[in-house]
């Protein structure tokens, strides 16, 4: 059983992928072909935003995103310390400050109600991650924000394109969204990708010329870039994908919720889902005790598992001595417990039911 299912994902869509791919090939624009503002058009209006700017990765979209914003050494900029690494590597890079604020215990989200304790006057930004495919409460960190000098908010969607929040989606709930095509997320190309949407035109159009090494035009370089661009060749990609991708938000929504019903009566902890809110299932996240013995009883059994994150940043080599010594309980137990299950939009009940049966046993006599 993959633990997520692109081949068949391909082979639904590869009438649509195949001659999206040959278009390219046959008009050979690799850098910056139709396809790039094509994609950009479409995914700024299934966002409900003005601007939408492809990039080369989901990294890079935060990285351009605080580029944007002018990010300076010192500043800093208010997140969570559970996340992939490339959250608070943007920031370290740009010189900035990484300024980490504990997670809710039952979304594994940003802790709104710790964030306005940590802002101070070196406070430049406060970028969320909605982890695992809810998104976090932005409406209260906007308001926090706005209280603090309309501070930027960038919300980290790598995990969350396609969900909902309150009627609206995620990218489009903040100053920047950011989000990541890599193949394993719920919208994702054939390699490195990603994607930042703004509805502010001053932004949309520095991070346009940032991403392409600062020029408004060919050769005249107007501010300090990168080489951010992505290749038409997984634009064309993910216009494919787009064709399908309600349905498969519906499924992974459906397999979401079937995957919590069938966990009732299990000694798991399950994410809680906010009633105004999605969830995309990134990945199919659960807590248990015993992780690494259950790991090892499901690896026996065909099912493959992994963990997102297993050491929150404060205590990574790289980024400890931004945590000044401070501990973030919340997140250090989440590392210890969380375990991912089997999860896409083509994952079939049968197969589900095999992952529950399978994690049922490997549950059974652990001692706890």
């Amino acid at each position: 059983m993959p633990f997520i299912d692109l081949k068949a994902q391909y082979a639904a869509l590869k009438t649509s992928v195949d001659a999206r791919i040959q278009r390219v090939l046959d008009h050979g624009q690799y850098i910056m072909g139709p396809e790039v503002k094509e994609l950009e058009d479409q995914l700024a209006a299934f966002v409900g935003v003005r601007h939408c700017i492809t990039v080369s990765s989901g990294t890079e979209a935060l990285l351009i995103a605080l580029m944007a914003l002018d990010l300076k050494p010192g500043d800093e900029v208010i997140t969570t310390p559970f996340t992939f690494a490339a959250t608070a590597e943007v920031i370290v890079l740009l010189g900035g400050v990484p300024v980490f604020v504990d997670i809710e215990p039952d979304t594994c989200n940003i802790d709104v109600s710790l964030i306005e304790a940590a802002i101070t006057p070196r406070t430049r930004a406060i970028m969320p991650v909605s982890l695992y495919g809810q998104v976090c409460d932005m409406d209260e960190i906007n308001a926090i924000a706005a209280r603090h000098g309309n501070l930027p908010v960038i919300e980290d969607a790598a995990q969350s394109f396609g969900a909902s929040y309150k009627g609206r989606k995620s990218c489009g709930l903040s100053t920047f969204g950011a989000t990541s095509f890599f193949p394993s997320k719920p919208l994702g190309c054939y390699g490195d990708g990603g994607a930042l949407f703004t509805d502010d035109d001053a932004l949309a159009q520095a991070a346009r010329e940032i991403r392409v090494h600062g020029q408004s035009q060919r050769y005249t370089h107007t501010r300090v870039g990168v080489g951010g661009r992505m290749d038409t060749l997984q634009c064309a990609v993910v216009l494919a994908k787009l064709e399908r991708f309600e349905w498969e938000i519906a499924r992974r929504l459906e397999i979401g919720a079937r995957y919590q019903a069938l966990l009732d009566g299990l000694p798991v902890q399950k994410l809680v889902l906010r009633p105004d809110r999605n969830c995309v299932w990134a990945q199919f996240t659960l807590s248990v005790e015993a992780r690494s013995q259950v790991q090892e009883r499901l690896s026996a059994a065909g099912v493959p598992t992994a963990v997102h994150y297993p050491k929150p940043l404060h205590q990574q080599p790289a980024y400890a001595q931004w945590a000044q010594g401070h501990r973030f309980p919340q997140a250090e137990r989440a590392a210890q417990r969380v375990m991912s299950l089997p999860m896409s939009a083509d994952l079939s009940e049968v197969q589900q039911d095999q992952v529950i049966q399978a994690l049922t046993q490997a549950l059974d006599g652990l001692e706890r």
